[in-house]
């Protein structure tokens, strides 16, 4: 049993609110001692957790006192102070990741114009209530990274589909290849995120601040990458296309320009640049299977006799004859792949 000032002391509290608790009748002590000072038991303090676990969701002291005199159990009090906090904390959290954007852009030196403020304010209000802080973080963070690039894909795939380009035909793939590239590197290559994205971007395009695609693009590019998935899923699986890592195009453009080179230059296959140059093409593709010496194998076949891969392939066609044909020289590849 606690003396008034006892648990006032040990709960936080001053005196004077137990006394006003105390005379709305809100809490009232159970005992008092031998000299007439009011004790607080276990059922006490339980009581008076529930009220400021209810004071916490901003009810007045009288709704307070009705909803514990109702008999509302102790374990759902709990699980409303519970998700009161969890409420705070995504206010906090969405709060932070204001104002680390806010840094971000001044740390760069930047004095965003009115329009940019608005617009990234309409992107933030509509994504806020469908990601947690951490992916608005990685959205509008990552965001600037990419802007620059999807603004010019989104005109040239404009001028596809008013050329009348099918979604489903070669010219679109080297578009559609770095559509993918660009989406990747904005969400941190987390799939996840990205199918999400696509979603929540298709139900509130409208409240996005129209800076993006429109509908009709989106739709176009959606069956584009559905067939370029299509193809390769004749090769791999969706869980090792999910499973792969992301290898920077300029690595690959390094590779092929080194390729086109040897090419002009009629380098042997059997000498050392070429086993050289063979080694490192491969060394990309063990990174993007993450060593899976299979999946690189069958990748390898799918670029070479899929169209639909091979049109947005970073090396051409006589690059890669010459890369395969040096790596089945000098052993690094097995005949049977190339």
């Amino acid at each position: 049993m606690l003396k008034i000032g006892e648990l006032a002391r040990q709960a936080g509290l001053t005196v004077r609110t137990l006394h006003h608790y105390h005379h709305i009748g809100l809490l009232s002590p159970t005992a008092r001692s031998d000299g007439g000072y009011r004790l607080y038991g276990q059922a006490d303090i339980e009581r008076l957790h529930a009220i400021q676990a209810l004071r916490q969701l901003k009810l007045p002291l009288e709704d307070i006192a009705r909803l514990l005199d109702g008999g509302v159990a102790m374990p759902v009090i709990v699980d409303q102070q519970l998700d009161a906090l969890d409420r705070e904390i995504r206010q906090a959290q969405a709060l932070q990741v204001r104002l680390q954007l806010l840094k971000q852009k001044f740390g760069r030196g930047e004095l965003p114009q009115q329009e940019d403020w608005l617009a990234s304010l309409r992107l933030m209000n509509a994504c806020q209530p469908h990601f947690s802080a951490k992916e608005l973080k990685v959205i509008l963070g990552n965001l600037p990274l990419v802007a620059g690039e999807l603004r010019l894909l989104m005109a040239l795939v404009r001028e596809k589909m008013d050329a009348g380009v099918p979604p489903d035909g070669l010219d679109i793939q080297p578009l559609v290849h770095r559509w993918m590239t660009l989406m990747a590197v904005w969400m941190n290559d987390d799939l996840g995120l990205m199918r999400r994205w696509g979603e929540v971007y298709r139900r509130h395009h409208a409240d996005m601040g129209g800076s993006g695609p429109d509908l009709g693009m989106v739709a176009y590019l959606d069956r584009a990458i559905e067939h370029r998935i299509e193809a390769l899923s004749r090769y791999v699986s969706m869980e090792e296309i999910t499973r792969m890592a992301r290898v920077p195009l300029a690595q690959w453009q390094a590779i092929a320009e080194r390729a086109a080179q040897a090419v002009a230059a009629n380098e042997p296959l059997q000498g050392p640049a070429a086993r050289q140059l063979a080694c490192d093409w491969l060394g990309l593709i063990d990174r993007l299977t993450r060593g899976d010496t299979g999946l690189r194998d069958r990748l390898i076949t799918a670029y070479r006799e899929s169209e639909v891969l091979a049109a947005a392939a970073a090396i051409p066609p006589e690059g890669r004859r010459f890369l395969e044909a040096a790596a089945v020289h000098h052993q690094l590849l097995d005949p049977a792949v190339a």
